[in-house]
């Protein structure tokens, strides 16, 4: 009798598979407009396996779906089906088995989605590869290609972080004709966007929406789903309060003493790790002090950031609207998502980014909400002794909504709005 029982669960899993497959087909190639992601051709024809990373619904699947469409004969399973719960490393066969039942042997290209958590994936997408086979992967984890996985498939895989919306990919949604001869009307249609872009983020789903407590839940969902439970984090409260300090307080230093006793977190290395772990879930972004010792910089305090403004707006414990610090933010996610290499530089005076381009210094960046007799002297000081001392021949102020270019000395420094900034980058033009 307890053999009959045990058949029975095995062929209902594999039913339940089947089942999974055919309704995941008809959502994943429905037809729906699609906001077009910034994708080199290199990642989608490379006969590598393509790995896209990023922060939970930020949209990797549907990148994957846009990236469908340069492919005719795939398959898409999505590994956060709650009915895929029981699927482990031994039910890929079964899977590959229903794949042939279902279409045949003409697949050959395979888009999975958060694969990472079946244990034993990357055994299976090295066995797809060997048999020549196309693959994507997505995943909510920085490091879902781990030391143990990574060695599995050296040399196998090419990777990209994906963001939440840029603020280029939000303007599409409401079909934003850009043209760099800006009208005073043009002008105005892109400043009141972009104040919206300030207080929503970039999350796909909620900028449709306009649901800011689809952020708080997201939040929630980062903290527990991908964080707690996976880590088995069990001081809870420490933890959650540190996720909530470190969000109310973007673009500050920090470092792990001083979090661990303003927190009463007992152990540093306990908070090392929260932070370590917040990061590999895309929840927040640390940015090191540019120093020419790796040791140095190491030690040196490091600057926090989060992933989304909408975010901060959302949960953060802040007595101020704060813009200066969201401008920022918005302005470290645009650099990382050009792939920049970042950091801060700070010695009599602080500028806010230094850009590195193999590993080279190539341009100094500070923002300011606004630049005025206050803080000009600031501003341009700061900005100014980073370029001198690490030898960068111009440099940026990016502000609210100011255009200027200061000549000092031998520099240039030129002064753009953020979001002609974002828009069109470095252009004299406006």
């Amino acid at each position: 009798m307890h053999k009959i029982v045990h058949i029975y669960i095995i062929q209902m899993n594999k039913y339940i598979l089947k089942q999974v497959l055919i309704d995941q087909e008809e959502i994943f190639k429905s037809k729906e407009k699609l906001v077009d992601r910034k994708i080199g051709k290199d990642f989608i024809y490379s006969p590598k396996i393509s790995v896209i990373t990023g922060v939970r619904r930020c949209g990797k699947s549907t990148l994957m779906k846009l990236i469908s469409g340069y492919y005719e004969n795939y398959c898409y399973l999505n590994f956060e089906d709650e009915r895929l719960l029981e699927f482990n490393h031994e039910n890929f066969n079964d899977f590959l088995e229903l794949v042939y039942e279902l279409y045949g042997n003409r697949i050959d290209t395979f888009f999975f989605d958060e694969i990472q958590n079946v244990f034993g994936w990357e055994k299976f997408a090295r066995r797809l590869f060997a048999e020549k086979k196309k693959i994507f992967i997505t995943g909510s984890n920085s490091k879902l290609l781990s030391s143990e996985f990574s060695t599995s498939l050296t040399g196998r895989y090419i990777k990209t972080e994906l963001y939440p919306f840029s603020f280029n990919e939000f303007l599409k949604i409401y079909n934003v004709i850009l043209n760099k001869n800006l009208t005073t009307a043009n002008k105005a249609e892109i400043k009141k966007y972009f104040s919206e872009y300030l207080a929503l983020g970039g999350f796909p789903e909620v900028i449709k929406s306009k649901n800011k407590n689809e952020l708080s839940q997201l939040y929630q969902d980062v903290l527990v789903k991908d964080l707690i439970v996976r880590f088995n984090i069990r001081d809870t409260k420490s933890f959650r309060e540190l996720a909530l300090y470190l969000l109310s307080n973007i673009s500050s230093l920090y470092s792990y003493n001083n979090l661990a006793k303003l927190l009463n977190i007992k152990s540093t290395n306990s908070v090392k790790n929260y932070i370590e772990f917040f990061e590999e879930a895309y929840l927040f972004l640390s940015v090191p002090k540019y120093e020419y010792s790796l040791k140095k910089q190491i030690v040196r305090n490091k600057k926090i950031y989060t992933i989304d403004t909408g975010i901060f707006n959302a949960v953060s414990f802040s007595f101020s609207e704060n813009k200066g610090k969201q401008l920022e933010n918005v302005v470290l996610l645009e650099l990382k998502r050009n792939a920049n290499d970042v950091y801060y530089f700070k010695d009599s005076k602080e500028c806010d980014f230094i850009v590195l381009k193999d590993n080279k210094p190539i341009s100094a960046i500070q923002v300011t909400e606004v630049l005025n007799k206050v803080n000009q002297d600031r501003e341009i000081n700061g900005l100014s002794e980073a370029m001198t001392n690490l030898k960068i021949k111009d440099g940026l102020i990016l502000t609210h909504d100011q255009f200027d270019e200061i000549s000092l000395n031998k520099n240039k420094i030129k002064v753009l709005p953020i979001w002609y900034w974002l828009l069109f980058g470095n252009e004299d033009k406006h």
